[in-house]
């Protein structure tokens, strides 16, 4: 699919691809563990980029700080034992 207009391109949050792929995975019965090997944006972003979407731009799609600690206070009360 080409896209004349260069503005007009869709973009894509790549965590959104880390997160399908990864239930997928473990729907299939793998146990995959996300960041046991690095971060997985830039492999999700090249895959998005491969597809023909831009990745979206840093900060995009990611919630605002105040969700951010609600999310870690969350975390702290699911998972005491792991760390930060």
């Amino acid at each position: 699919m080409a896209v004349s207009d260069p503005s007009a391109r869709e973009t894509y949050n790549p965590w959104t691809v880390v997160d399908l792929v990864f239930h997928h995975l473990a729907g299939e019965g793998l146990h995959p563990v996300l960041g046991g090997c690095g971060n997985p944006e830039s492999a999700a972003a090249a895959l998005l980029t491969a597809l023909g979407i831009a990745p979206g731009r840093g900060g995009e799609g990611r919630a605002a700080a105040p969700i951010q600690a609600v999310l870690a206070d969350m975390r702290k009360q699911m998972f005491p034992d792991v760390g930060e």
